[in-house]
């Protein structure tokens, strides 16, 4: 998006922004003494309603949007697989709600509400080529960043009111994208990555544009590292964001690794982030550079009273909510009291008929957030009613002001936000604002390769690699293998810590469509490395052959991107075979 697309800031009151700010300090007060299993703030749930949700005394909940189905007041039928969520104010006194689709093709899609919270239109936002839109995050200038959760993915910025096309942001990096939260003061973008030994980055935009929005195409993108996994980060830039050179999480040999990073929130100094694997809360200082762990399930005392945590958001009180992805019938919304320092579930959606429902059997909750004045939660069960997925609000008397941790009985000041609020314009219902024409679609990609070559084929001639697009694109091909690492050590091979060695790479400018044949040009300097690992491989148990990857990187004029990869087993010189993929 340009800047004259960007959502023009508005000061506004607490109240009206429906934020509240809570530093480095309030967090780890909040999180000084191990939280306690409780009843919590809003007392036990009762049983589950016609929702399939169990909630506490006091609170309702309404359907908004089923997947495959028409949004009520509206034509547009509801995409499946909801997943990461946020609103936005609308200058009318309402408010939109983007979620994304977690599905292939996906998306994103928006409702916008009227200030009676009834429900006015719903539309598309961002569409095709873009797939497996699982988590993402808002930011101050009003645009939703929806991240594609696969090796190949990206970070899109949309506009929640559908009036400019979705943009991909390649700079954010190419990998497998969870959620982001936004430091505006700091030019910060904080990134997660679900994958067992994902990493945590940050990238920095290179400037802030003149309506106080950052421009996202450009920057350094970082990944923290560090000894053990709490203490002081060191940022190290990531060497080739566009993965073309091989994954994000290889070219850092010490970056931290996190089990299954999910959901992140940036709240006035801390960035607070799941890691759904080992069913822990993270956060990071950004002065001090220290994360330090909110909750472990190991020291608690308490068991694990959160199994999977996704998506977070922290209310107007200073009570952090947190969604449950695991592999239970009956999923939480898990509510960690500040005041109360309490643990307990605040809403249950029910996959147990001896729980009296079976809606959400086989679901998972994700996107919970907060209308922007706090009155409102919104949350998605994502494989509710057999697999399509819905979106409900529950309403009730939520807190809005934070109860003090330190029994004093008394109620700390609100703080004013420091990052300014977006609150979008009204867009009408019908007939919508033509769209700027934007190529957002990627480039289509098919690659062949050999399956097996012999090592010194491969040395002395090389590997074919046939593209074919349906555009004109650069492409860059790389041939990496993470198995180089071995040694001799006592005549027992020993494998050091894998990386990404790139053994060859090749890029071809834009020129034309259809098939193009690339040697990509090897790098003889790992010849002497590749025939060691060949040998150790032969002294192991029968595995005499070298698993390679081939990546083809498409981008074309408008920085669309697709990306191909293909698995290359390198044998020793006297087996060759040429069988295609």
């Amino acid at each position: 998006m340009t800047s004259t697309s960007r959502r023009t800031f508005v000061s506004s009151s607490l109240a009206a922004a429906g934020l509240l700010t809570f530093g480095p300090a309030f967090w780890r007060g909040a999180m000084a003494a191990p939280a306690k299993l409780g009843a919590g703030p809003y007392g036990e749930l009762l049983p589950a309603n016609e929702h399939g949700l169990m909630l506490p005394p006091g609170f309702a909940s309404r359907e908004i949007a089923r997947g495959g189905q028409p949004v009520q007041n509206t034509a547009y039928a509801w995409h499946r697989a909801t997943d990461g969520m946020a609103t936005y104010a609308t200058q009318d006194g309402g408010w939109i709600v983007v979620s994304n689709s977690e599905t292939n093709p996906g998306g994103v899609s928006s409702i916008r509400f009227t200030k009676d919270g009834e429900i006015a239109d719903a539309y598309r936002i961002l569409g095709a080529p873009s797939r497996s839109n699982c988590g993402g995050g808002p930011t101050p200038w009003g645009t939703w960043l929806t991240g594609e959760e696969y090796d190949g993915g990206l970070i899109w910025e949309c506009d929640p009111t559908g009036r400019q096309p979705a943009v991909a942001r390649p700079a954010l990096g190419v990998f497998s994208h969870e959620a982001a939260a936004v430091d505006l003061e700091r030019r910060h973008v904080y990134l997660t990555e679900d994958k067992r030994d994902g990493c945590f980055y940050r990238f920095t935009a290179a400037k802030t544009l003149g309506d106080g929005g950052l421009d996202l195409t450009s920057g350094v993108l970082e990944v923290a590292t560090g000894v053990g996994q709490e203490g002081v980060v060191v940022w190290k830039p990531v060497p080739d964001p566009s993965a073309a050179s091989g994954l994000l999480r290889s070219q850092v040999a010490d970056a931290r690794r996190y089990n299954g990073s999910e959901g992140v929130w940036f709240d006035d100094g801390a960035v607070i982030w799941t890691s759904k694997g080992d069913n822990s809360l993270w956060s990071y200082d950004v002065e001090t550079a220290v994360v330090e762990r909110l909750y472990d399930p190991a020291t608690s005392g308490n068991g694990t009273f959160l199994k999977g945590p996704d998506n977070i958001c922290v209310s107007r009180s200073g009570d952090l909510f947190v969604c449950e992805d695991n592999s239970d019938l009956d999923f939480d919304v898990v509510l960690l009291s500040y005041g109360e320092r309490t643990v307990s579930p605040f809403l249950r959606a029910v996959g147990d008929a001896a729980n009296g429902s079976t809606i959400h059997n086989g679901s998972e909750l994700a996107g919970v957030c907060f209308s922007p004045d706090g009155e409102r939660m919104f949350v998605g069960s994502q494989r509710a009613h057999g697999g399509a997925g819905a979106v409900y609000e529950i309403t009730g008397p939520f807190r809005h002001a934070p109860v003090p941790a330190d029994g004093s009985g008394e109620t700390p000041a609100p703080v004013p936000p420091r990052q300014p609020v977006a609150v979008l314009p009204v867009v009408p219902s019908a007939p919508r604002p033509p769209a700027a024409v934007e190529d957002t679609d990627a480039p289509g990609l098919k690659i062949k390769v050999a399956r097996d070559v012999d090592v010194r084929t491969f040395l002395e001639e090389g590997i074919l690699v046939s593209v074919t697009t349906d555009e004109p694109t650069s492409l860059t091909v790389t041939v990496t293998t993470g198995e180089l690492g071995y040694a001799r050590e006592r005549e027992r091979p020993t494998r050091v810590r894998p990386r990404a060695d790139t053994l060859g790479t090749r890029r071809l400018a834009p020129r034309r469509s259809g098939v193009r044949n690339v040697h990509p040009k090897l790098r003889s300097t790992q010849a002497e490395r590749l025939q060691r690992a060949l040998r150790a491989a032969a002294r192991g148990k029968g595995k005499t052959r070298v698993r390679a990857r081939v990546t083809v990187t498409a981008r074309d004029r408008s920085s669309n991107v697709t990306v191909a990869t293909r698995t290359l087993w390198i044998t020793p010189a006297k087996r060759s075979a040429s069988r295609a993929s």
